[in-house]
């Protein structure tokens, strides 16, 4: 009798053991998303002129991949496929939203946040959201339902919709931070309120002009799009808007750091408006998006001090990426041509932000765990759409049915193979394909260049589109012509993934 009791309490002993280490064992995660972040920006991948070493830090520790892709060449699509597994397209409303958009997710569906917290996870956003709140007409000045947190985040601090669109608020865990009562918030973006200054009708005011379509209600010298009333105790300073996700993202970390957490940081910068803090305004010679991207380098070096500081560099994995490609103009006026010198955001590769072309979804990507990863460069072809299975694998969870691919391998060894094919979109859902070294761009009706007025090409064309960008990374010489039977084994292969797509 007493020989079991002591069986028991030394296999209970045993298991309470290998309980805790299964537990050590699960690594953090945080994946930090930049905000029109082009391929040449990032200093580690030789492209530009501008510098950024706390982000090389990453590049130079772990893995830098060439051919890192987000899955569209705008924000809302590419941040939904990180969150859901899915490609955008496969979603119509999952296109770049307003402010005042209900949220793009569904509640009741599986995603990233809800996979790691049922792997035993804290989950967190801090920072860009910009994947709808609420069920439309959202009264801002009570809780707000539908909110990150109903789709698996325990603690959610964001901007209310982006930088560039009112409200021009905060909302953490469902209410807006700071805000009275007693001057309460409304906003529209249909038309304005009586009495409220705008940047079209009192640009006197301004201290950032607007170039296209951010003519709007003024918030701190600078006008947005759309309107808005009140809540002016509640209104952000753009000044201080990287130190205050960074100092929200550090005190989660600090907070959670006895337990695996997951954390999805995501960076304002370098979108527009480029109101960079007095610290960087004027370092770089490149003008406030340069600043900016400065800015987004510190804070990435913060963050990593933080992790060093707590003792959790080895036990966490951390992804370093952008939504899509680099824009320069894209609403106001910051000179970001004019002084953008000898420095090439989009490195060698052809477009940008809204582009089928290589630079609108080809960005950095970058994965780094101390003492797991070891240091190189991957040609694997990855995606951000693939980081939800990678993460499912690594947390010991079912794989799920979407367009995620299980690339865990990728991200932990720099020799190992990536997936086969990728579908990437542009502008409204438009659709390309690659396969290997093979570019597929369907024809399509619609202007060649981004019709507001940004100089960005959208790689539309009446023709169609077949590159080979190992031979021909800046995409300028079409082959369809040349090569017909590829082009017709890449759109068959094409066509079997998204049916038809609109021309």
């Amino acid at each position: 009798m007493k020989k079991n009791i002591a069986f028991i309490v030394i296999a209970f002993l045993l298991a309470s053991c290998q309980s805790n280490l299964n537990k050590q064992r699960l690594p953090n995660i945080i994946v930090i998303m930049a905000d029109d972040l082009g391929y040449g920006d990032v200093s580690a991948y030789g492209q530009g002129t501008l510098q950024t070493p706390n982000i090389d830090r990453i590049a130079n520790e772990g893995i830098r991949f060439t051919n890192g892709y987000a899955t569209s060449a705008t924000c809302t699509p590419s941040r939904y496929s990180l969150l859901t597994g899915d490609y955008p397209w496969r979603n119509k409303k999952a296109q770049v939203l307003a402010g005042d958009a209900p949220l793009l997710i569904d509640t009741s569906s599986v995603t990233l946040p809800k996979m790691l917290q049922k792997a035993g996870y804290a989950t967190a956003v801090i920072g860009k959201w910009h994947l709808g709140l609420g069920g439309g007409n959202v009264n801002w000045n009570t809780y707000i339902p539908q909110n990150p947190n109903d789709v698996g985040f325990d603690y959610s601090y964001i901007m209310a919709a982006t930088n560039d669109r009112v409200p021009n608020v905060y909302v953490e865990d469902g209410y807006v931070e700071n805000l009275d009562l007693n001057d309460s918030l409304f906003v529209n973006y249909r038309k304005n309120f009586e009495g409220e200054p705008t940047g079209r009708e009192n640009p006197e005011l301004l201290k950032v002009m607007y170039s296209h379509g951010h003519d709007g209600s003024i918030n701190n010298g600078v006008s947005r799009i759309g309107f808005q009333k009140g809540g002016k105790s509640a209104q952000w300073i753009d000044e201080d808007m990287a130190d205050r996700f960074l100092q929200h993202s550090q005190k989660y970390i600090k907070e959670q750091k006895d337990k695996p957490f997951f954390l999805y940081y995501a960076l304002h910068q370098p979108h527009v408006p480029r109101v960079p803090h007095s610290r960087f305004a004027g370092t770089t010679g490149m003008g406030p998006r340069g600043d900016a991207i400065a800015e987004a380098d510190w804070c990435v070096g913060e963050l990593l001090n933080t992790l060093e500081a707590e003792g959790l560099m080895e036990n966490t994995l951390i992804v370093f990426t952008s939504d899509n490609g680099p824009v320069l103009d894209d609403g106001y006026e910051d000179q970001s041509h004019e002084l953008i010198g000898d420095h090439r955001p989009g490195g060698q590769l052809r477009g940008g932000k809204y582009s089928l072309f290589e630079a609108g979804t080809r960005v950095p990507f970058l994965c780094m765990w101390k003492g797991q990863v070891k240091a190189g460069v991957s040609e694997a072809l990855i995606s951000q759409v693939d980081l939800f299975s990678s993460f499912a694998q690594l947390t010991n969870q079912p794989l799920p049915q979407n367009d995620s691919k299980n690339l865990l391998n990728a991200l932990t060894d720099k020799n190992a193979e990536g997936r086969g094919e990728l579908v990437i979109e542009g502008l409204g859902h438009r659709t390309a394909y690659r396969k290997g070294n093979w570019v597929l761009i369907p024809p399509y009706k619609g202007s060649k260049m981004v019709p507001w007025g940004v100089k960005n090409e959208t790689g539309f064309d009446s023709e169609i589109q077949l590159y080979n960008i190992q031979n021909d990374p800046g995409q300028k010489e079409n082959l369809s012509a040349k090569e017909p039977g590829i082009v017709d084994e890449l759109l068959k292969e094409y066509q079997a993934i998204v049916g038809e797509q609109k021309k």
